[in-house]
């Protein structure tokens, strides 16, 4: 599911492709919940990446339920990380600001704010639902919180660029590759 930003996307792998810029936390220490705080989440950061997420849907129109979304790998489709990485001491992730282009035109803006009034937050919610379940977030462990705008739809020849505050930007270029 991790494309890099120098490979063109296969963009007939997908059904009704999207994008969703993303703060990118990569952990360096393990996150077990429940329990787990924003405290922990930083501690446990190694790296702070710029990402892109390709979010997918087999449901017609995007027309999906929450159980949709479940029974659909949680519309999960890809993603690409920038080549650029940032230790989390180096970014406020809350007021970072992030901005969507697709071919050189803004699609959205936000601030980092915009998942869960914290992007920590959201990681932390994450390894407390999933230690209930047993499951603990690993170190070398990619996390992807939540976009900071709205998705956009990509299409064949697109290229998106999403670049953050403090952290630099990521780009996925979308096409038709032949097998």
């Amino acid at each position: 599911m991790f494309h890099t930003e120098t490979e063109v996307i296969d963009i007939s792998a997908f059904l009704q492709p999207r994008v969703e810029p993303e703060i990118g936390f990569i952990l360096g220490e393990p996150l077990t919940g429940p329990g787990v705080t924003v405290e922990d989440v930083a501690a446990a950061v190694d790296r702070v990446v710029p990402a892109l997420e390709i979010i997918d849907s087999r449901v017609r129109d995007w027309r999906i339920s929450i159980v949709d979304t479940i029974a659909d790998n949680a519309s999960s489709g890809g993603v690409v990380l920038g080549a650029t990485t940032t230790g989390l001491a180096g970014v406020d992730v809350v007021s970072a600001t992030g901005v969507l282009e697709v071919n050189g035109e803004v699609a959205g803006t936000g601030p980092g704010s915009a998942v869960l009034g914290n992007p920590l937050k959201a990681v932390a919610w994450l390894a407390n639902v999933l230690g209930e379940r047993g499951v603990a977030l690993e170190a070398g462990h990619v996390v992807l919180p939540g976009s900071v705008t709205a998705a956009v739809p990509v299409a064949d020849g697109d290229v998106v660029t999403a670049t953050f505050d403090g952290l630099g930007q990521v780009t996925a270029r979308f096409g038709k590759v032949s097998g």
